[in-house]
């Protein structure tokens, strides 16, 4: 870690306003990123990403300085996107569906996917049901197992990879839709 941001992080701990800003504008966009990918539209990532960076000062006291700061911060944005995501099921009583599918997660996006712009696939994750967008971002963007992603959903890993699958399928089937449009 370079003495600059050690210097800041120490600003923040003491509750230095500048230096929560200057934070703030270094990290924001790979945070906002993160807000964008878990929740279903640009209003939502706003009301966690502010919760989360409240939640990062009120927290930075808590950082040992060992490992990648944006990391630990990376996780406590992360979480909060989960904790929204778990709140907003438990108001609407969504059961996840548990299964144990068999089917084949490793198949890697095809070449023409690739044609589809950063902001429409991003658009396109926003759009998965709840369930498949928590456990597409845990498994592709986080790189956690079946294994953690259950744990962590408190859902079976058969579940986990169901979710998976599903989530693949369906950008599968609008970046294809969206494709033939183009060619239409």
């Amino acid at each position: 870690m370079d003495k600059e941001l050690r210097i800041l992080i120490q600003k923040c701990v003491e509750n230095d306003r500048e230096g929560q800003r200057e934070l703030y504008t270094l990290l924001s966009p790979a945070l906002y990123g993160i807000c964008l990918k878990y929740m279903k539209n640009k209003t939502e990532a706003d009301d966690v990403f502010q919760d989360a960076f409240i939640i990062l000062f009120q927290k930075i006291g808590q950082y040992k300085f060992e490992g990648s700061f944006e990391g630990w911060a990376k996780r406590i944005f992360v979480n909060e996107a989960l904790e929204v995501l778990r709140k907003k099921q438990r108001r609407l009583h969504v059961a996840m569906e548990s299964s144990n599918l068999n089917s084949c997660i490793e198949d890697e996006i095809s070449e023409s996917d690739l044609v589809v712009s950063h902001s429409r696939l991003l658009m396109h994750i926003q759009q998965l049901p709840d369930n498949y967008r928590m456990v597409f971002n845990l498994y592709v963007f986080e790189g956690y197992s079946h294994k953690a992603i259950a744990d962590r959903l408190k859902i079976a890993a058969g579940t986990s990879k169901s979710l998976l699958s599903r989530a693949k399928s369906v950008l599968r089937t609008k970046i294809n839709e969206e494709l033939n449009e183009k060619v239409s």
